[in-house]
């Protein structure tokens, strides 16, 4: 069994979103900050300052606040391919806007599945018998607007984790835990913004913030060994650089930071029965920002970005993407630095997106674990009002 949890503390870790390799696990069940779709996974896992379809649930859900109609999503992809191990990556997404309610509702599914593994007994290397083991969690929202310039979205989460169903050894309890978090985003989309030598910018630029996974420490066998959840803080901005009849050319960028506290191993003090225990996430998420030196803050900030070029015409029904993102965490706090490429087609209510990620680009990263990972989504959306100005599209 012991065996069985090295493996999958090298699977979750190959996944590359413990920032800081000198912090021995920030946060328990990292899968909830995995880039769920193919749109934004194709800009570089950038979306907060664009968010305007049902992934927005995950990105910022103050962007489904400008959305009506509604829409669902699916997002499927194989993860760490390179392994050949039986990982993959769900995202089930569903947004309906309420005008009785001035919003929207949403939900959204995320499933992660590690795979099936083999229990031994304590003294035996023999098999004994399988077990599958997979995290999940279930999301629901509202989003609705503070007025036409802001928006505000709330998200619920109950989070399941179920790594293995009987205890290790000697141990009490089982590899099995429940949690709960919340999200709060906002999103800000002036549709009037006269800057100078440039003119109105209204509609074709916007900030989103959101603060996701915000709950209470999760733990398997005992609260004395209980350790955080991910939660997360993302800046985002997206801006219209070029439109017409058939064209556009979004750009998108993200800064984030993973607000969870360390432990004193990271702060080199000695681990004592003192020092184990770590803040809670009421805490970290304002001293989070102050437990390194303030050059080392900075380089903890995670910074992706990408473009979006689209051709076709809304009134025609039919259009097509191209995408193109980069990826760039500092060498010290997890070193990933991958390029994504992407595109995307949408025929009347139906759209199809893929993203590719590459490390091929970087000299020694050719064996990256997330080297050629592809995500592929399918959405599907109705309702929707006409656009009557130009800007960012009303969901899809």
């Amino acid at each position: 069994m012991k065996r069985i949890f090295i493996i999958m503390i090298l699977c979750i870790t190959g996944i590359g979103l413990i920032n800081d390799i000198r912090a021995q696990g920030e946060a328990a069940v990292p899968f909830l900050i995995l880039a769920p779709d193919s749109r934004a996974g194709g800009l570089g896992e950038s979306g907060a300052g664009l968010a305007d379809n049902s992934a927005a649930i995950f990105w910022n859900p103050g962007g489904i606040a400008f959305l009506t109609g509604s829409e669902v999503g699916f997002t499927h992809s194989n993860w760490l391919p390179m392994f050949n191990l039986d990982l993959f990556y769900d995202y089930a997404t569903y947004r309906q806007y309420i005008e009785d309610i001035s919003g929207s509702l949403t939900a959204s599914v995320t499933y992660m599945h590690y795979g099936e593994f083999i229990r031994t007994g304590p003294d035996s290397p023999d098999p004994i018998g399988t077990f599958r083991s997979f995290d999940a969690a279930f999301t629901i929202g509202y989003a609705t607007k503070l007025s036409s310039d802001w928006g505000l979205g709330f998200n619920f989460r109950v989070i399941h984790s179920r790594l293995a169903d009987k205890p290790t050894a000697a141990e009490q309890g089982s590899g099995v835990a429940t949690s709960v978090s919340f999200d709060i985003g906002t999103m800000w989309r002036p549709s009037k913004l006269d800057l100078p030598l440039i003119g109105d910018i209204g509609n074709n630029f916007s900030v989103g913030v959101n603060l996701s996974n915000i709950g209470p420490k999760i733990y398997y066998i005992d609260q004395a060994q209980a350790d955080p959840i991910p939660t997360n803080f993302r800046l985002g901005i997206a801006a219209r650089l070029f439109e017409d009849e058939y064209n556009s050319l979004t750009y998108t960028v993200d800064f984030s930071k993973l607000l969870v506290d360390k432990g004193e191993a990271f702060r080199g003090k000695i681990d004592t029965t003192e020092t184990k225990k770590r803040k809670d996430f009421y805490e970290t998420i304002f001293t989070a920002w102050f437990d390194q030196p303030f050059s080392e803050e900075l380089r903890d900030i995670v910074t992706s970005m990408g473009l979006e070029y689209w051709y076709g015409s809304e009134a025609e029904g039919f259009k097509f993407a191209l995408r193109a993102g980069f990826f760039y965490e500092d060498p010290s706090f997890g070193n990933r630095k991958f390029v994504t490429l992407g595109a995307g087609i949408r025929y009347d209510s139906y759209g199809f997106d893929f993203s590719y990620i590459t490390t091929d680009v970087f000299k020694g990263a050719e064996n990256h674990p997330l080297n050629n990972t592809l995500r592929f989504s399918l959405l599907i959306g109705w309702g929707s009002q006409p656009q009557t100005t130009p800007g960012f599209p009303r969901g899809l």
